[in-house]
């Protein structure tokens, strides 16, 4: 069972959340992250959350990241300092201190927020698949993408924000993408593509086909595990280790039968060991 609670970010914007409590004495508290499309009710975030919590013991707490669900948004307005003062506002209000867990663009946001300094409470993150590209061999969105998915978004233009959004920042393919809209799955796209610019604005340094550049992450001091799964693609695989090699204190794990889009019951299992480590239970 889950309790729903909200918080005021730094600039006035409501951030809701779900918390998820153990019973008994709690191993630590972990915030998780969700990447483009995702929000506190998407599916596989609530599995995930109650498997870490039932399984495991962890305290988890699931938000909506601002635009989508119940948080508010800041229309026109995309910078990730806001949305690392989001997650500040989190974290103190569960007791300032908590691990991350990101999924893709949210893994991105979780590492900028451990590097930031604005969230001092970070005792360590996951990182599953955080979609770096950092060569020239695969897809690299192309230099006047955020142009061209504000006007998007600004004209309300959903089912073309989501389509343009997947196959110009993501890279899937075309073809893929319209099967998809015949599915359930569209609507749910639909309603929150008005939030892709905040994606596309935690990311859009960090997939220009350049190598990341190890100054840039030299503030993640914490713990870092980076997840990533054999069934994906190059792009993804190579991110991951990249990532790794980036970042001061990072470990790679690679989950031979995970996707992008996973089976929680692979994933939550490394992730719930490197959560747990190290904290000190609570009452």
């Amino acid at each position: 069972m889950s309790t729903t609670h909200s918080v005021t970010a730094a600039d006035g914007t409501t951030i809701a959340y779900d918390r998820y409590a153990p019973m008994g004495g709690s191993r630590g508290t972990v915030v998780l992250v969700g990447g483009a499309f995702s929000y506190r009710k998407f599916p596989k975030m609530v599995e995930l959350a109650e498997l870490l919590v039932g399984s495991y013991g962890l305290t988890v707490v699931n938000y909506d990241r601002r635009g989508r669900g119940d948080s508010g948004d800041t229309p026109g307005r995309y910078n990730p300092a806001q949305e690392i003062d989001d997650l500040a506002a989190v974290v103190a209000a569960e007791g300032g201190s908590a691990a991350l867990f990101g999924w893709s663009s949210g893994a991105v946001l979780a590492l900028r927020a451990a590097g930031s300094g604005q969230v001092p409470g970070i005792s360590r993150v996951v990182a599953f698949e955080p979609p770096f590209v950092v060569d020239r061999t695969g897809h690299v969105p192309p230099s006047d993408l955020a142009a061209t998915l504000h006007g998007l978004v600004a004209a309300d233009r959903r089912s073309q924000t989501v389509r343009y959004f997947m196959t110009k920042a993501i890279g899937v393919p075309a073809p893929f993408v319209g099967l998809m809209r015949i599915t359930p799955m569209w609507s749910k796209l639909t309603a929150v593509a008005g939030s892709t610019p905040h994606d596309w604005a935690v990311m859009t340094e960090h997939m220009r086909g350049e190598p990341l550049d190890r100054a840039d992450w030299a503030g993640v001091q914490v713990p870092v595990l980076v997840l990533s799964g054999g069934r994906n693609n190059a792009v993804l695989r190579t991110a991951a280790r990249a990532a790794t090699e980036a970042l001061p204190n990072a470990r790679h794990t690679e989950i031979p039968k995970l996707s992008h889009n996973p089976d929680i019951r692979l994933l939550a299992p490394p992730a719930a060991e490197f959560l747990s480590a190290h904290t000190t239970p609570t009452t």
